[in-house]
């Protein structure tokens, strides 16, 4: 199955990494961006076919806790799996008991993300 992936960071350039690293897995073949939550929930308005989400902690306007109450809370397709990346473990307790399925320490390591995306699409 191909996959159509939507990565979430304010970071330009931790963005264009996992997008690199993306690149390499054979079963992802579309790739979208946001900046923030807000961003990210817009999009995913807009593209229905998303099916998994790459999601950073730390961003303005809407953070990563925050785009997962709305995104589990209001969202038609709130089932879509969100794999939350972050430099912060102490937070990850938070993520979970706010809908994140899974978690991953950056920096972000290929063979990590890969064994990630297998096991939620």
């Amino acid at each position: 199955m191909a996959l159509k992936v939507l990565i979430v960071d304010d970071d330009f350039i931790n963005r264009k990494l996992i997008q690199t690293l993306l690149k390499k897995n054979s079963r992802v073949n579309d790739i979208l961006e946001a900046e923030n939550g807000s961003d990210a929930l817009d999009k995913i308005r807009k593209n229905t076919d998303i099916n998994l989400i790459l999601l950073d902690i730390m961003m303005p306007i809407v953070d990563g806790v925050q785009f997962l109450k709305i995104f589990r809370a209001d969202m038609s397709n709130a089932d879509i799996p969100v794999i939350v990346l972050s430099t912060d473990d102490t937070r990850k307790s938070e993520v979970f008991d706010n809908g994140a399925n899974d978690f991953l320490r950056k920096p972000i390591k290929e063979r990590n993300l890969f064994e990630k995306i297998e096991r939620w699409s």
